[in-house]
């Protein structure tokens, strides 16, 4: 009986020890980390939140859900949409003036419903810190955690009624049905189980890879290629203050990212009934009419222009800034030549000027393929 007894705790003992070791054995996959390569002269301070790294693995699967239809968590053809619906690789990711679906280049989600406000591109957004959206909506110290970068922004795109109007568990179920892309959020994610935060955090990896360096305008400054005098006569325009006077909120001088991202009244209006202005955000009454300052890459190709889209092209921005500022109590003290309703160029100084914004156009970046739409999607 002592014999028996001995033997079956020698079999327990070796069993619990087999088992211990086959855990131990077992790691699990490790998502490869993906380095930004920062341009020439670029800021090296990034915006990539700590719970969400960059990995080869969550950029992949981010650009497959950028680009799949499904997400919309429907699956009728008139019902498909997804984020390149409106983010075209081809205007910097905005929808653009000429888009088949949305006349004047003003988006609607798929209730018809238009979007309060004209779209910013998705462009060179891991630099910035200060908030998304033309008020700055989202922004890292935001106390209320669900609205702070560009994770939120991929769930509060799903569930408006003027975008994809969605469901987060209807999406997330039904990208679980979906052969293939379950095996992606594992290797991404370290589980099969998809999650919509994890959608979001995949997208979100995509969208911070989006960089333009590589315009007319970066190879001047690298020394490849010479400006025009055109174009060299509108540069400088563009830096200063008795020219353009552009500078002050879209950089220049050390500011390769043509925008500061921040928030500015620039002279559009004097009376301010928009309840989704900076002054929304912070209250401080110096804000109303303030929006972010839209970067300048790729401008040529990214209209309707401002907030509300009230200008088609870059010739009535320009006209706008010359003899239509608007003067208020909130107008940005930077807006230097307000009192004289802008700053007053002529025909050559709006055509020079005009010439040099051209140079600010990436086609590398718009027509790159790692930033289009995959060739086939996980199930096919």
């Amino acid at each position: 009986m002592k014999n028996l007894t001995a033997k079956l705790l020698l079999l327990i003992i070796l069993m619990w020890t087999t088992s211990c070791t086959n855990k131990s054995t077992v790691t699990p996959y490790e998502p490869t980390p993906y380095e930004i390569e920062i341009p020439f002269g670029f800021p090296t301070k990034l915006n990539i939140p700590e719970n969400n790294p960059m990995t080869i693995e969550g950029v992949e699967l981010g650009r497959y859900l950028f680009y799949d239809g499904r997400f919309s968590g429907r699956t009728h053809p008139d019902s498909l949409m997804s984020c390149a619906t409106c983010h075209r690789q081809e205007r910097s990711f905005e929808a653009g003036v000429d888009h088949p679906g949305f006349p004047g280049g003003f988006p609607h989600g798929i209730t018809g419903i238009p979007t309060p406000h004209a779209m910013l591109p998705m462009i060179n957004l891991v630099w910035n810190t200060t908030g998304y959206g033309w008020n700055g909506l989202l922004y890292p110290t935001n106390p209320n955690p669900d609205a702070r970068n560009i994770e939120d922004f991929v769930r509060m795109a799903a569930l408006a009624p003027h975008e994809v109007n969605g469901d987060t568990t209807r999406i997330k179920n039904l990208f679980q049905t979906i052969p293939g892309y379950p095996e992606l959020f594992e290797k991404a994610f370290g589980s099969k189980l998809i999650t919509f935060t994890n959608i979001g955090k995949a997208i979100a990896q995509f969208a911070r890879t989006l960089i333009s360096a590589n315009s007319k305008f970066d190879q001047y400054m690298h020394g490849e290629v010479q400006l025009s005098q055109s174009e060299l006569n509108g540069y400088m325009l563009f830096t200063t203050e008795d020219g353009g006077d552009c500078f002050h909120c879209h950089g220049g001088f050390g500011n390769p990212l043509f925008t500061t991202h921040l928030f500015y009244n620039n002279g559009k209006d004097t009376v301010f009934n928009d309840i989704r202005d900076r002054f929304a955000i912070t209250g401080d009454p110096m804000d109303h009419g303030a929006y972010k300052a839209a970067t300048l890459r790729n401008i040529e190709v990214t209209g309707p222009y401002m907030h509300d889209g009230r200008f088609a092209t870059i010739e009535e921005v320009i006209d706008f800034y010359s003899t239509g500022v608007l003067s208020s109590p909130s107008i940005s003290p930077l807006m230097h030549h307000v009192n004289n309703g802008g700053v007053r160029l002529t025909p050559q100084e709006k055509a020079d000027l005009l010439s040099f914004i051209h140079t600010l156009r990436d086609d590398e970046f718009m027509t790159n393929p790692k930033f289009g739409k995959p060739e086939k999607f996980p199930d096919e």
